[in-house]
């Protein structure tokens, strides 16, 4: 048996198609399929079968997979210990976050992680949160930033972790009649015009408190947040924000934008974190990563 064995298993066990592992692996369908065939006479055990679901592992087979898990693991800790000798980490650290959350944290935190390690490559995206949830799975990403789901997906093969809550604000110009409330209630805003962030959580949001006190007029939907708050400033829209982070926000900290608590309500709360794969080596950057993210993070709270 070798490494490539193993690598070739875990692939197929992941997207549960030789066909796919082949086009991720860039590996000939015949070559992965020679490859597992080899190791399952040598072990004596048929390692998948296949079904209408794709290439399923067997009851044999998935105590083998795992044991190449814990292998493959075990080499990335050696490589990585060998990186951590010569005082460098070489690799790539791949992140998603869907957009707008950690706008304050985000920056700071790799500004922090890039002057430890600098020689290690950070690519990120902006993705909303099943998207990211589907790269983590996919290991297209070593870390995904997301607001964390109430019902969480595929934690047997995820970990999430919470690193701050938040509430839903009104936000409005500094000129707006409502700047000087100290709260509001939301009958009062039925006749306001609103901006929206078009992402899931804001969406269902928003049609709750439709259908709880009215419908209101909708100015325009974006995922563009810097967009959101100049529309606002400019007295053309109200809008809903997620009350992290406005402390270090320079629209509200020059007093251009205002933020109001609702009245006598229960604000929506969301949870704030991170999720990682169980399945993938949680490689020495992206802990770091972590350590840096939750260092900012608690400047918030």
């Amino acid at each position: 048996m070798n490494i490539e064995q193993f690598e070739y298993i875990i692939k197929v066990a992941e997207m549960r198609s030789i066909s796919n592992a082949s086009e991720s692996l860039h590996i000939s369908q015949a070559g992965i399929s020679m490859a597992i065939t080899s190791l399952e006479k040598e072990l004596g055990i048929k390692i998948f079968k296949r079904s209408r679901s794709g290439t399923i592992p067997t009851e044999e087979g998935m105590e083998i997979i795992q044991k190449a898990y814990e292998v493959m693991s075990k080499l990335e800790e050696i490589k990585e210990s060998a990186q951590l000798q010569t005082s460098t980490m070489e690799k790539e650290l791949r992140l998603s976050s869907t957009q707008g959350l950690f706008l304050t944290v985000l920056p700071k935190s790799l500004a922090l992680f890039k002057k430890k390690y600098p020689n290690v490559k950070i690519l990120m995206d902006e993705k909303g949160g099943q998207e990211v949830i589907h790269d983590v799975l996919n290991n297209k990403i070593d870390i995904g930033l997301l607001n964390i789901p109430k019902e969480k997906q595929n934690e047997e093969e995820l970990q999430y972790q919470s690193l701050m809550e938040a509430n839903v604000m009104v936000s409005v110009s500094k000129n707006s009649p409502l700047a000087n409330r100290k709260n509001i209630s939301p009958e009062e805003l039925i006749n306001q015009s609103l901006v929206v962030y078009n992402g899931p959580k804001m969406k269902a949001f928003i049609q709750d408190f439709f259908n709880q006190y009215g419908e209101m007029d909708i100015l325009f939907y974006t995922n563009n947040t810097e967009i959101i708050k100049k529309t606002v400033a400019e007295g053309l829209a109200i809008s809903f924000s997620y009350d992290i982070g406005l402390g270090h926000d320079p629209y509200y900290t020059s007093g251009e934008l205002v933020h109001i608590p609702f009245a006598n309500q229960n604000n929506i709360s969301l949870e704030f974190g991170w999720v990682r794969s169980k399945k993938q080596h949680f490689s020495k950057a992206a802990k770091e990563f972590i350590r840096c993210l939750e260092f900012y993070t608690a400047t918030l709270k």
